[in-house]
């Protein structure tokens, strides 16, 4: 299965990256079947071969994540909303509820302590 995916280059700690075409069993940083662009993280520069990415997406090629994210970007790709992020907000949603049906709940037994302790006082 050809993969697409990132190259690692440049000097120690200021890492750039080409996205390259390779078989999905090579090395990261081994001989390419074809490159296909440039990615540097720390000034955020892309430069996407668009026509050779449509034709190895065509082929059938599998991009990684990564790869996927710069392409959704350049416009290549439409955007998908992958399964795990979908559960992470999911979870993230169940979380936010309980944290509000505690509050809540800590509001009430409050205001109840305060009619009691107003109660009290009067009698």
């Amino acid at each position: 299965m050809i993969k697409l995916r990132l190259k690692r280059f440049g000097k120690k700690k200021e890492a750039s990256f080409r996205i390259v075409a390779c078989n999905s069993t090579s090395r990261r940083d081994g001989r390419p079947l074809q490159e296909l662009g440039f990615y540097n993280p720390r000034t955020k520069e892309t430069r996407l071969d668009t026509e050779a990415l449509r034709t190895r997406l065509n082929q059938g090629a599998q991009p990684t994540d990564v790869v996927r994210t710069l392409l959704e970007k350049g416009g290549l790709l439409e955007k998908t909303e992958r399964p795990s992020i979908a559960i992470g907000k999911s979870k993230l949603e169940k979380e936010k509820l309980a944290k509000a049906k505690i509050k809540i709940k800590e509001e009430e037994n409050d205001s109840s302590k305060a009619e009691s302790e107003s109660n009290e006082a009067e009698s």
